[in-house]
């Protein structure tokens, strides 16, 4: 599997309304990073990754507080709740009780067969998938003593709880192998997709603050997804929960796996520029962000060597240069404007696109 379209083929699972694996979309997801026994914000902060265009959002659940308070959330949104637990078989029932959508846990780490066997039952019945989360930083002492912190002890703790789970005969789940070291993560999940199809979680666990964490998430996540590898993905910041969703669509795009609605072509800017690019791209950016568009790319370009190019490529673009601004709609020239009035101009050009393609497509329906 070398490209996006041999995708490694996995079984499905469904986590509330979204599906994971087979030919559904690679689907975003987050954590909530406010204490989940605190109803109010933490329900505050699943609306603010919702409207980010989070899918699935993961709540931790350390205590029978927070376990008791996804009930109170449950009730308020919509979107599917993932209910993160750790050594204590109880959460997961609690959590299960509470209406979530699926389960992030170790059946290795709950209790024994009979608690873990009482889990999965409690699951099944509510066809609630499990995930099998993995982590660099939590491998069991005897693998650690084995292998040491390497993609082969990922492999093989991800394969033990598996082994649980299929000795019970329930196969509702995801496996992620997360490593804050891009290069182990990256072998862990590259191995352990020629072992099983479940479906795979992708993630570079501890990534690091926002330009770190963000490098390291692309580089991880998508080396795997150019190679068909990898479910669903959360990308793991120091930071603001909707930005990992941001960056984990912008990885989507990239690699043209979703489709993105606004696309901006500009120019990094070097000593040819001869507008203030970064405020023209900076301002229409947010003018485009509020307005009714079809998914259209959009070029803003600060000089005459690269601009007119780039600019006839994009469905709008922008060309400036020595107080002028050329505006293009479908690889042609359609005026020049004055640099202040470059904004509103590239704004009205982009409301003319998306008229133009209302208009055929009313006309193809009709036909």
């Amino acid at each position: 599997m070398h490209a996006m379209d041999s995708r490694r083929h996995s079984r499905q699972v469904r986590v509330g309304s979204v599906l994971i694996g087979g030919d559904a979309p690679v689907a975003v997801q987050s954590m909530t990073k406010t204490d989940t026994r605190d109803v109010e914000a933490t329900t505050g902060e699943i609306y603010r990754l919702q409207v980010a265009g989070c899918e699935i959002v993961r709540l931790a659940v350390p205590d029978m507080d927070a376990a008791r308070a996804l009930g109170a959330i449950r009730k308020r949104t919509k979107v599917p709740l993932v209910a993160d637990i750790h050594f204590d078989y109880r959460l997961a029932l609690a959590a299960l009780e509470a209406g979530v959508d699926k389960l992030r846990l170790n059946p290795g780490n709950i209790g024994g067969r009979a608690k873990v066997e009482e889990v999965v039952r409690a699951a099944r019945e509510r066809g609630v998938p499990i995930r099998i989360g993995v982590n660099a930083g939590s491998l069991e002492k005897d693998l650690l003593e084995r292998f040491g912190r390497v993609p082969e002890a990922l492999v093989e703790s991800a394969l033990r709880h598996v082994r649980i789970l299929e000795d019970l005969d329930f196969h509702d789940t995801v496996i992620s192998m997360k490593s804050s070291d891009v290069r182990t993560m990256i072998a862990a999940y590259e191995l352990l997709a020629e072992r099983v199809d479940y479906p795979l979680h992708l993630g570079v666990t501890e990534a690091g603050p926002s330009l770190q964490g963000t490098i390291k998430s692309a580089v991880g996540i998508g080396h795997l997804l150019s190679q068909g590898i990898g479910d669903t993905i959360r990308v793991s910041l120091t930071g603001d929960s909707g930005e990992e969703v941001r960056v984990g669509y912008e990885i989507l795009y990239a690699l043209g796996l979703r489709e993105k609605k606004l696309e901006i072509v500009s120019c990094p800017s070097c000593g040819r520029c001869e507008i203030d690019l970064f405020t023209v791209v900076r301002e229409a950016e947010r003018r485009l962000e509020g307005e009714d568009l079809p998914p259209m790319k959009v070029a803003i370009m600060g000089c005459v060597v690269n601009g007119p190019g780039e600019s006839m490529e994009a469905d709008v673009g922008l060309a400036g240069g020595n107080g002028l601004g050329i505006l293009f709609r479908n690889g042609r020239i359609v005026r020049r404007v004055a640099e202040a009035e470059m904004i509103e101009a590239l704004v009205e050009e982009c409301r003319n696109f998306a008229s133009q393609v209302k208009t055929a497509e009313t006309a193809r329906d009709a036909g």
